[in-house]
């Protein structure tokens, strides 16, 4: 079966690629420290959404057409605000131009590529998992949450993002993650 490969049109080498993306991310957060606090939080966070696509492989039937957009999907209260559209504006992952969607219903398929439902009521968070399991999107929730999570969730570890990864989750959803973002995973649920 073909995938394709969520690349950013500005992504370096994969040995680039991976040490922007855990030295980067992580040099955000020492420079800022734990004053900053939830906003810079969030700003990570916001990176990570897009820093994953990279790392993903997406079927083809995830997309509508060659250059459809790539939608990063927000369900419940928007944490991240205009740190999110700056972190994907003119961003591209391979020929489909990045979207952010903040989604007052349910989530489409097709529509979403990355689902972020950390901030979502239980009730949806659950329903939204539910009805993307099996879909080819890259769901992200958040520590705390009840239930299972999404592919990816979100953990605070000594004051830093990192993030946790089910990779049963991620095959589930006919996704496949690179090994190189699995290494840079606090834990990886097999």
């Amino acid at each position: 079966m073909a995938l394709l490969r969520g690349r950013s049109s500005i992504r370096p080498g994969w040995g680039l690629g991976t040490a922007a993306l855990a030295s980067g991310l992580w040099l955000a957060q020492a420079a800022f420290g734990p004053a900053a606090g939830a906003t810079l939080e969030n700003a990570v966070k916001a990176a990570y959404l897009l820093k994953f696509a990279p790392f993903v492989d997406w079927p083809p039937r995830a997309f509508a057409g060659p250059a459809s957009p790539f939608g990063v999907c927000i369900l419940g209260s928007d944490p991240f605000g205009a740190a999110l559209d700056q972190a994907v504006a003119g961003q591209r992952v391979g020929e489909h131009p990045v979207v952010v969607r903040r989604l007052s219903g349910p989530a489409v398929p097709g529509e979403c590529h990355v689902l972020y439902a950390g901030h979502a009521s239980e009730r949806r968070l659950q329903d939204a998992l539910a009805a993307m399991r099996g879909q080819p999107v890259l769901t992200v929730t958040e520590r705390g949450q009840a239930g299972p999570g999404g592919v990816i969730r979100f953990l605070l570890q000594g004051g830093r993002v990192r993030f946790a990864i089910d990779k049963a989750a991620a095959q589930a959803n006919g996704l496949s993650i690179s090994s190189k973002l699995l290494s840079l995973a606090a834990d990886v649920r097999r």
